[in-house]
């Protein structure tokens, strides 16, 4: 097994800058001692969580069969028992993070929770329950995540103006995340001015990437030119480059450079859905091909292995990419598709598909209160 002292692909990727974070959490992993393994052996340095990822540790109910036992004994409701389960595993978590936490200055050693994606179009109650669950996991490496819709960039601007740290999900666009970027600096500046220590706020810009192949692939496929198949599989990697370009454009001149003298931490991109759908596609490549300082990956475990046993860090992947990148979209709407439309149609399905996962996961856990018995388990 590769260790942090044996070096390998994944101290590669640490030494160049990237934050390599799981993208899971579960009890079992907590309890079992897989969790503690990934960040001794495997450079785990955070976690990230959402509906889906919860949803999905819930269904194997056995680890949380007495904790629902004595939610069912209190008569919790569904939504206090989920609320419930799923922050003692987020708090156990950032505790097992502790020490990465303090190691790293409190850049890593982070655990995201993400708020009920049945909010994602309602600014007040996103940041009243992003407040509710910073309360109630109460650990300073959370973080909150709170979707790049539309409505939820004033909540990001809100809870960070709370003084809590925010993982800003499902970004596609750059479009969308020049309104991020813009969203964290009001919230930065609003944090200061309510008298917090900006030097512990900090964010991260959760750009999905392999999604964006997906669904251009299919629209390139469709429209199956021969200049529409010389683009397949490029659109991702080029996207999520042109977002690190934003990044550094973002992050730099005079508005900036006034928070960053008070302390304040520049918003990390973290490259999210790095796990590659299309079988045809190296395994490695969302993470491999976008190596750069100060970025996050968040990976399932699948892809982590992977690129620990066949992964090639080759340095900065991103730098002296620019062009290159854009002249992929310029080809792509050359060739008829309307990237502003794929955009639109991934924020769409991804918080649809967080809320059907939540749904599963409010089911799951009706199940588990209601069965004969359970509060005796």
């Amino acid at each position: 097994m590769t260790t942090p002292q044996s070096g390998g692909p994944l101290a590669d990727l640490s030494a160049a800058g990237v934050s390599l974070w799981l993208d899971d959490l579960s009890r079992q992993r907590l309890h079992s001692g897989n969790l503690a393994d990934l960040i001794k052996d495997k450079h785990i340095v955070g976690v990230t969580t959402n509906p889906s990822i919860f949803a999905a540790a819930l269904k194997d109910g056995e680890s949380y069969q007495e904790q629902a036992g004595q939610l069912a004994a209190q008569k919790a409701s569904v939504d206090d028992a989920v609320r419930a389960i799923t922050t003692d595993d987020v708090r156990d978590a950032c505790d097992l993070f502790a020490d990465v936490f303090a190691s790293s200055g409190h850049v890593d050693g982070r655990v995201s929770i993400e708020v009920d994606p049945r909010l994602a179009h309602d600014t007040e109650n996103t940041i009243a329950q992003a407040k509710e669950l910073a309360k109630i996991v109460d650990r300073p490496n959370v973080l909150i995540k709170i979707p790049a819709t539309v409505e939820g960039l004033p909540a990001i601007t809100a809870v960070l103006a709370e003084g809590i740290s925010v993982n800003v999900t499902l970004i596609f666009s750059l479009e969308r995340y020049t309104a991020v970027i813009d969203a964290y600096l009001d919230g930065i500046e609003q944090a200061k001015a309510n008298g917090h220590a900006v030097a512990e706020i900090h964010s991260v810009a959760s750009f999905f990437v392999s999604r964006v192949d997906s669904e251009i692939d299919k629209r390139l496929k469709a429209i199956g030119s021969p200049e529409a198949s010389s683009l397949l599989g490029k659109a991702a990697i080029a996207n999520a480059r042109l977002a690190y370009q934003l990044y550094e454009q973002k992050f730099s001149g005079e508005r900036w450079e006034a928070l960053a003298a008070d302390g304040a931490n520049a918003q990390r991109p973290l490259w999210a859905s790095t796990g590659v759908k299309d079988p045809a596609y190296d395994d490695t490549q969302y993470v491999v091909e976008l190596v750069a300082p100060h970025t996050v990956n968040t990976a399932p475990e699948k892809t982590i292995d992977a690129v620990a046993d066949h992964g090639v860090i080759r340095g900065d992947t991103i730098a002296g990419t620019y062009g290159a990148s854009s002249a992929v979209f310029s080809s792509l709407e050359a060739v008829g598709v309307d990237i502003d439309d794929v955009f639109a149609v991934l924020e769409t399905e991804g918080v649809e598909k967080f809320e059907q996962s939540w749904a599963e996961l409010l089911e799951t856990v009706q199940q588990s209160l209601a069965e004969p018995g359970t509060e005796n388990q």
